[in-house]
């Protein structure tokens, strides 16, 4: 592939918001598809589709694990630091500050746990996921950083 068949393949890619938050979810360690699609609150597949065209374009990299896929980033993206110019720009961004605060808390959900009720997270007996959920919806709609 040519550089500028590569550069139009990866700025296609991140050319929609949704994997532009899946991005900025993985930049802070690897996720599975299950807890990317309920941060996203997408049908699995479109949360595979996004996960697909991220692949393609060399941002993303998958391992299976199990049962679960697990996504990261690539290593050409965080050695070559093709996003470094993106995390700026969605620092201010409230989805990526409300995605940012779930991740944190999801990231401590036994997949096992978070699959038996179905991605459904009101179902968990989680206080401090629930405190993550009501957070998140909060930013959302306001102007409230995370802490």
């Amino acid at each position: 592939m040519t550089p500028l068949a590569r550069l139009v393949q990866v700025h296609k890619a991140i050319g929609h918001p949704v994997r532009l938050r899946l991005l900025a979810a993985l930049r802070s360690g690897p996720l599975c598809g299950c807890q990317m699609t309920v941060i996203v609150k997408l049908a699995p597949s479109t949360v595979s589709e996004h996960l697909s065209e991220l692949r393609k374009a060399g941002l993303v990299t998958e391992k299976k694990e199990g049962r679960w896929v697990e996504y990261r980033l690539s290593d050409s993206v965080l050695r070559d630091g093709i996003l470094d110019p993106v995390w700026p720009a969605l620092e201010d961004d409230l989805e990526a500050k409300a995605d940012a605060v779930l991740v944190k808390e999801l990231r401590r959900v036994p997949l096992e746990e978070l699959c038996s009720v179905d991605l459904d997270l009101e179902r968990l007996q989680r206080p401090k996921l629930a405190s993550a959920i009501a957070k998140a919806a909060r930013i959302r709609t306001s102007d409230e950083a995370p802490r």
